[in-house]
């Protein structure tokens, strides 16, 4: 028998760990080369991996659920007689006495290697040899990439750093704590003249004998860290208004025709996004992402939109890429294209991921208000609700008209209310009078 243990690979794009979302192969299975292997969901996609050698399973290291770390090992093969190697070269194994890093880097980085070796690192010839035992260790310890990236950098294990953050996740600040030392730490953590508050003890909901348990994965747990982590980063404020669409329903049928010839449904859609890319041109600070860590704001440059789709799995945000240099179109084409791969779970990690901007739209299930919440690290997101026949005013005249309502979120740590209106304000406007955007844009 000939062991070959598969690692995780380094999928790239700043991702240190995956969830394992399905196995497709089983204890004792025999496997070909290339067949699918495993689904594993990053924070930038879900991707299926291959076998890389034939053979026959010995060990599932992981269950379905689990979250692994890049360089950890996935599975172990029997590959007959084959040598075993790993698909990169890895790491060196720790000694018994040093426990390893839960986030492994990438095969082959320094960072990863053992013991005493960062004692031959520049700068870090001053530190210790040893370390006192850890009042705290854990496993498996919970960490947003971001979180474990800087462990990375600080030199802190992250198994040792006891978590503050919501379901026992290890935070920025907590990393920061661990790497100075004890004495500040402690310090920070509870001053002398102040009595540590007790833990906050989070009620659990009463099981009946007939309910059923579905346990949060995959993409829905990725909803609710990412939608909990909005909540309570960026500070919401909404703002909602109509908009009288009558003279965008006649630019629609108009050009209908036209899109139908060049193989596309066209749809209210495509002239909203491009009414949103009109507008961030002239209020640039919407087209921006908050860097919570610099204190920063980075300003876009590209405007590249995030849609909202409703998918059996949950909410994604596929990406419309430099939606500027589209036509109307070749925007409605897109919107078929990421819808469609979608809905079928085969979007690709390159189309999601990167918006600095985003739009929800609920379609004709619209209702009178929702507003949404902030694609974080975005400023601003805007909902589309359904058009209603209703009274409006035009002129001196009580018309009956086609209304739209509009509902943003903005950012107020970054976007003023004012700012905020007169964004939306240009939105409405572009929207009412779409002339203007077969003209400026």
């Amino acid at each position: 028998m000939s062991k070959f243990e598969f690692k995780l690979p380094d999928i790239g794009e700043g991702v240190s760990e995956g969830e394992i979302v399905n196995w497709l192969v089983k204890d004792g299975e025999s496997l070909a080369e290339n067949q699918d292997m495993v689904e594993v969901m990053t924070d930038k996609a879900t991707v299926t991996i291959g076998a890389p050698k034939a053979g026959k399973v010995l060990e599932l290291r992981f269950k379905v659920g689990d979250t692994v770390p890049v360089g950890e090992v996935l599975i172990v093969i029997d590959v007959g007689g084959e040598a075993a190697a790993a698909p990169a070269p890895a790491a060196a194994p720790a000694p018994a006495t040093a426990p390893q890093p839960a986030a492994a880097q990438p095969v082959g980085s320094v960072a990863s290697a053992v013991g005493d070796i960062r004692e031959n690192l520049p700068g870090m010839s001053a530190m210790p040899a040893a370390r006192p035992a850890p009042d705290f260790y854990s496993d498996k310890p919970l960490a947003a990439p971001a979180t474990r990236k800087l462990a990375r950098e600080l030199g802190v294990d992250l198994r040792t750093v006891e978590p503050s953050g919501g379901a026992g996740r290890v935070t920025r600040e907590d990393v920061e704590r661990a790497a100075r030392p004890a004495e500040a730490a402690a310090a920070e953590r509870a001053p002398a003249a102040a009595p540590a508050a007790p833990p906050i003890e989070l009620p659990r909901p009463q099981a009946r004998a007939e309910d059923e348990r579905v346990p949060v994965r995959g993409l829905r747990k990725r909803i609710w860290e990412n939608m909990a982590r909005s909540k309570h980063t960026a500070a919401h404020f909404n703002y909602i208004d109509e908009c009288d669409v009558g003279a965008l329903i006649t630019l629609k049928d108009r050009v209908k025709p036209h899109a139908e010839r060049a193989g596309v449904k066209i749809t209210f859609l495509p002239f909203i996004i491009k009414a949103v890319v009109a507008a961030l041109k002239r209020h640039p600070r919407l087209n921006s992402l908050v860097d919570e860590a610099q204190h920063e704001l980075i300003l876009r440059k590209n405007f590249d939109i995030g849609i909202a789709a409703a998918t059996d799995a949950g909410l994604m945000v596929p990406v419309l890429r430099e939606v500027d240099r589209l036509s109307i179109v070749e925007v409605a084409r897109e919107i078929e294209r990421l819808g469609a791969l979608a809905k079928s779970g085969k979007i690709q990690k390159e189309d999601l991921g990167g918006s600095s901007f985003t739009v929800s739209s609920l379609g004709k299930l619209g209702g009178l208000l929702a507003p949404p919440i902030i694609n974080h690290p975005e400023v601003g997101i805007m909902g589309v609700h359904a058009i209603k026949r209703k009274p409006v005013v035009r002129g001196d005249q009580i018309v009956i008209g086609d209304v739209m309502l509009l509902s943003f979120s903005f950012d107020h740590r970054v976007i003023d209310g004012d700012v905020g209106a007169a964004f939306a304000q240009e939105i409405i406007s572009y929207l009412e009078t779409p002339d203007r955007l077969l003209v400026e844009i």
